[in-house]
């Protein structure tokens, strides 16, 4: 009977295209993974996608002076560019602005909370000095992008 194997990837920010280390270290060790076991006769799900949210996307869209979407549109469809140039098997590639992302998320972080899993706590955070250095705006630019990305695909 066949096995069911679920290859769940790394997350890229949507704000660059991808280095070789990083196709090199994640990803195709990943889609040789997934393909020995298909070839086995195995059913795999290989899963990942452009992770559109977060400080890496807002800084890039802070410094050319536009919207975090616009980063996300452009390098998005470049990675997708790359995944296919390298014939990388993907089953699913797709990004944190689709429904079902939103839903998947919300109903983990729902039933973590259910069963007490979640926790509040206080400590002392100290950012790294790049992060430190983005200009208040950048934060407020994240909120507003966030608040903008509502609209789920």
């Amino acid at each position: 009977m066949p096995e069911r194997i679920l290859v769940c990837v790394a997350w890229p920010y949507a704000n660059y295209l991808l280095h070789v280390g990083q196709a090199a270290g994640a990803y195709l060790p990943a889609d040789i993974f997934a393909r020995y076991h298909r070839l086995k006769g195995n059913d795999v799900l290989m899963v990942s996608g452009s992770d559109c949210h977060g400080t890496p996307i807002t800084v890039a869209a802070d410094k050319e002076g536009v919207e975090p979407q616009v980063i996300v549109d452009r390098y998005h469809a470049r990675i997708v560019e790359v995944w296919e140039r390298f014939g990388i098997s993907w089953d699913l590639y797709t990004t944190t602005l689709t429904r079902n992302h939103y839903d998947v998320t919300q109903d983990v972080f729902l039933k973590l909370k259910e069963h007490d899993l979640l926790y509040p706590r206080t400590g002392t955070l100290r950012a790294p000095a790049r992060i430190a250095r983005i200009p208040r705006r950048a934060a407020t630019s994240a909120t507003t992008a966030a608040r903008r990305w509502t609209r789920w695909n």
